[in-house]
Order: structure tokens, then C-alpha cells, then sequence
């Protein structure tokens, strides 16, 4: 799929835009307060090259709302297909996520954004039933999205072969798991970290692919968590303890 144009709001997601190269044009409203935030994106701007525009707050107001005195428009990077799964430059500790459906636009940008962070070398989501890379999702990842390469595949349970194909030992993270992340340490090497949708979790053949099926064990009354707040626990108490401190 081509590159496509869009605008996001907010500071933090222009500030990712810049320095990811994304960025193609900065808008801030006339007169916003010069506070650190706003410095440190002109300085970013200024230093890429990035044209920088200052408009009236109600030509802001007409692309984008709750944009609090910036707009970007930016170029969404190609979405990668199935089959580059199999030739994607991957380090010999990779950590890829895999979205098996996660259909809010907030969820799939908290999830990037916890993937990014803890050094994830891709994303994949599913084509169907599955949030797009919108400016609310790009928004809700504070930019992540905008650094990830992302992979949308037809068929998850395919696309994880590819993965193990390349060499990645697959992960799911299933509530009825009988071992737990504190069970086992994360297998060395490529990982992949099969998270489900919002609900229903992962899917019968999805789960059936994976190589190990891990859960998130629950000590409170909540039986659950939102699918990137699930993400983020397991990456940062299973993937990441046993991942080099530099990124795949």
C-alpha cells in the first residue's frame, strides 16, 4: 500500500514526526505559549529542515481538534506485506509484536507505543477487523507508529509461519495459559509476542500457531487488562529482562 498524507495533533506526536522524517509541514497556532515542549519541537523542526508555519488557532481548529496549538502533516510510511516477513532484515534478537485484532484505534496506538519502547523491531496487525494507522491512533502512540515498521497481513496465523520461517520462536499471551510469565524466562533469540483483540483474545488458529502460550497472571479483583496495558506488562516483565539493551 502507497504512502498516504495525513494530519496529526498534539506536540509529543509532531516531535516524533520530525524526527522520524515523517513530517512534511508544522503548523502552530499564532501566539502559543513558548513552553518546554514547544521549544524542544522548533528546536527538532529547525534542525530537520522541516517547513514551520504559524496560523491562526481557528485554521488548526478546521483539520484537527483537540490539537492543543500544533498540527503536522506527515506521510504515513508504506505498510509492509506478509511475504517481506520472510526477507525483513531482522537482528538475531528481534522482537516483533503481532496484533491478532485489536480493533480501537486507542489501543492499537498504546500498543506501538509500548512496542517502540521497548525496542520492538515490527509491528503486525490484521487487514480485517483490525484499527488502521488513522491520526488518533498515530496521536494515541505519541508517535510510535510514525518509527515502527508495521506489517498488515490477511492472515495472521500465516504471517506468524513467515515469522517462525525467519527464525522467531512465537509467544502467546493467553489467560488460560497454564504457565505464567514469572513461570519460564523468555526464550534468546527472535521473539514474536502474539497479543489478542479486545474481549475474545487470540483466535483458535492463532493460538494453534503459536510455539508457547504464556498468561499474564491477575492477583487483583479485575480479571483482566486492556489489551495494551497487557502488552506493555509482558513486555517489560517476560520480553524485555531477557532482550539485549540495544535495539534488534
Amino acid at each position: 500500500m502507497s504512502p498516504s498524507p495525513q494530519v496529526v495533533a498534539g506536540r509529543r506526536a509532531a516531535l516524533e514526526a520530525v524526527r522520524s522524517g515523517r513530517a512534511s509541514e508544522v503548523l502552530v497556532a499564532a501566539g502559543s505559549r513558548a513552553t518546554p515542549g514547544l521549544r524542544e519541537l522548533l528546536a527538532a523542526v529547525q534542525e530537520a529542515g522541516v517547513r514551520l508555519r504559524e496560523v491562526p488557532r481557528a485554521e488548526l481548529d478546521r483539520v484537527a481538534s483537540d490539537h492543543h496549538g500544533v498540527v503536522t502533516r506527515v506521510t504515513v510510511a508504506r505498510e509492509l506485506s506478509e511475504r517481506e516477513l520472510a526477507t525483513w532484515p531482522f537482528g538475531e534478537d528481534a522482537l516483533v509484536v503481532v496484533l491478532d485484532g485489536v480493533t480501537d484505534p486507542q489501543n492499537l496506538g498504546a500498543a506501538a507505543r509500548s512496542a517502540e519502547a521497548a525496542g520492538a523491531a515490527m509491528l503486525v496487525t490484521r487487514v480485517r477487523r483490525s484499527a488502521a494507522v488513522t491520526p488518533a491512533a498515530v496521536r494515541a502512540s505519541s508517535g510510535a507508529l510514525l518509527h515502527l515498521p508495521h506489517a498488515r497481513v490477511a492472515n495472521v496465523a500465516k504471517a506468524i509461519g513467515r515469522l517462525q520461517d525467519a527464525g522467531f520462536f512465537v509467544v502467546g499471551l493467553d489467560g488460560q495459559a497454564p504457565i505464567t510469565v514469572y513461570d519460564e524466562p523468555c526464550p534468546a533469540g527472535r521473539v514474536a509476542l502474539v497479543l489478542g483483540g479486545e474481549g475474545q483474545g487470540l483466535s483458535r488458529l492463532v493460538r494453534g500457531s503459536c510455539d508457547a502460550l504464556v498468561a499474564l497472571p491477575m492477583a487483583g479483583r479485575v480479571a483482566s487488562l486492556n489489551a495494551s496495558a497487557a502488552l506493555a506488562a509482558v513486555l517489560y516483565a517476560y520480553v524485555v529482562p531477557s532482550r539485549p539493551r540495544t535495539r534488534a
